[in-house]
């Protein structure tokens, strides 16, 4: 198993974040999505939020690669369906690269 934390952040605006949550409760969440988030090797994932910024925490199995992940979406309508929704709330990180949404953390402490 690996995990990866990737930060991003919304439109800062109480009404968007409030769809975005909406969107992400367990009883509104798109089966398709989860599918495909489970077929790309990801064995649980996370969000969190504080105030507009978020926080994802993804456990992985070793099979699983960004590049792979990326290749999957693209071809998969319903993601690209769900990836335009989603930037409706979505605001790319100062530091993004050109058309990155999350952005992945880097670790600087570890307990253990």
């Amino acid at each position: 198993m690996n995990r990866y934390c990737l930060a991003l952040d919304l439109v800062d605006d109480p009404v968007l974040i409030a769809e975005y949550e909406h969107w992400h409760k367990t009883e509104n969440a798109w089966p398709e999505i989860k599918k495909s988030i489970f077929d790309a090797g990801i064995a649980q994932m996370e969000i969190y939020r504080t105030g507009n910024r978020l926080f994802m925490i993804m456990d992985t199995y070793d099979s699983f690669n960004f590049e792979t992940k990326a290749a999957m979406d693209a071809a998969n309508p319903k993601v690209q369906e769900w990836e335009q929704l989603m930037w409706k709330y979505q605001l790319a990180l100062p530091w993004a690269k050109e058309g990155e949404k999350w952005v992945l953390m880097e670790e600087i402490f570890n307990l253990v």
